[in-house]
């Protein structure tokens, strides 16, 4: 007597990756896009000087960035030196008509030229409404 062999051979199993793979990219997309979002960009990347006197401001604060380079950004929007005054202005106008005036805070690399930082502060010294003039520092390292 002989052994009979089945004539259909059973299909091997396979395992198919394609959708695992675009699930992988769609989770990779996802941490992407949210990892954009958690970073801070309010301002232009600039290293600023130490000081032991630094005190945090709790009242509206209007941010403005200078870098060496000479870059100007008004709550981290770039924009031409020409129109600092005006953007500026137009901020605190905005500010005046909530009865809040804010402090104007300078925030310059410390590798910035002190004579562009002193002009920059003249050109803010001059508008009305501010409540004040600041340059931003930060604590000293321990």
């Amino acid at each position: 007597m002989a052994l009979k062999l089945p004539d259909d051979v059973e299909p091997l199993p396979e395992i198919n990756i394609v959708p695992m793979i675009d699930v992988i990219f769609a989770v990779l997309a996802f941490l992407i896009m949210s990892s954009l979002f958690l970073t801070r960009s309010e301002q232009l990347a600039v290293n600023l000087p130490e000081a032991d006197s630094a005190i945090a401001q709790i009242q509206s604060q209007i941010i403005i960035s200078l870098t060496p380079q000479g870059q100007l950004a008004v709550d981290g929007i770039a924009i031409a030196p020409e129109e600092l005054v005006d953007t500026v202005s137009a901020q605190v106008t905005v500010s005046n008509r909530q009865n809040v005036r804010p402090i104007l805070i300078v925030s310059a690399d410390q590798k910035t030229d002190h004579g562009d930082v002193v002009a920059l502060m003249d050109q803010l010294q001059g508008l009305e409404g501010i409540g004040g003039l600041a340059i931003a520092t930060r604590p000293p390292e321990e």
